[in-house]
């Protein structure tokens, strides 16, 4: 386990943590803080796996700039940080128990790392989100219970899992608590962080990540090398994302994983 060498940078005070979290130990032998280990073992499988991020991690460089937007507790942050030395990480989430997780874990591991509470949208101020105790990577501005059913059912599917136990796991998933979080956006954060360049932009929120786009001022599109999202394509999101990121020049790649073959869940990757 990394020892800490000097407190996380945080721009919300300081929490000791929710009593609903706990310690887990990842696959690689660190100890983490999460809200549940069976989720935590998910997001890790998909951090570290061969996908996305994995893919974005292989192009970062020493002194590259990371924006983590829905960085949850913090795993593809932590992945990020520990296969490329000194990045300059900007985690990103609005929920208090997901927030509590993400700064001890960046202040445990990655104590360089910037924690930040708050949605990203395409305003500053304050939105409702809903929080799911028990699916916390699916809580959003945007959460859909019946639809998060379905994907989850499909996901579940795929992945093998018998259909005796599928309805027994969704069950409760998706029962949300509203919240009221901050919002601010991509360009509140390149001014408040003094930004010159972000080699790395990842979104995962949930169904906002067009509000995401839509926060970033003309003037700051040109400092961004490369935006990796999970899209929801819903009324045509990833053709409109896609357009959008084109004609500020990028060059966009979809996929989708097997396990989420039939979801309207894809993976974007725009580079320059």
């Amino acid at each position: 386990m990394t020892e800490p060498t000097k407190p996380t940078r945080s721009t919300a005070p300081r929490t000791t943590g929710p009593t609903d979290t706990s310690p887990y130990e990842l696959p690689n032998g660190r100890g983490i803080t999460c809200v549940s280990a069976a989720e935590a073992k998910v997001l890790w499988a998909e951090a570290t796996g061969q996908g996305l991020y994995r893919s974005a991690a292989d192009a970062l460089r020493a002194g590259d700039t990371v924006l983590d937007i829905g960085a949850n507790i913090g795993i593809v942050s932590l992945m990020f940080g520990w296969r490329v030395p000194d990045l300059r990480i900007i985690s990103v989430e609005p929920a208090p128990t997901t927030y509590a997780c993400l700064e001890a874990n960046l202040r445990s591991h990655l104590p360089g790392a910037v924690a930040v509470r708050s949605a990203v949208s395409d305003r500053a101020g304050e939105s409702t989100f809903t929080y799911y105790p028990k699916s916390t990577g699916n809580s959003g501005l945007f959460a859909d219970q019946q639809a998060d059913d379905a994907n989850t059912r499909i996901f579940l599917r795929n992945s093998g899992i018998p259909e005796d136990y599928i309805g027994e796991i969704v069950k409760n998933l998706h029962h949300g608590i509203q919240l009221t979080v901050p919002t601010l956006t991509v360009s509140d954060l390149v001014r408040r962080h003094e930004l010159h360049e972000i080699s790395l932009l990842k979104i995962d929120v949930e169904r906002a990540e067009h509000l995401v786009l839509a926060g970033i001022e003309n003037a700051h599109w040109p400092l961004i090398s490369r935006v990796v999202a999970e899209v929801h394509d819903e009324e045509g999101r990833l053709k409109n994302i896609t357009g959008l990121l084109e004609r500020h020049g990028f060059t966009v790649s979809v996929a989708q994983q097997p396990q989420l073959a039939g979801t309207d869940l894809y993976e974007l990757d725009a580079t320059r």
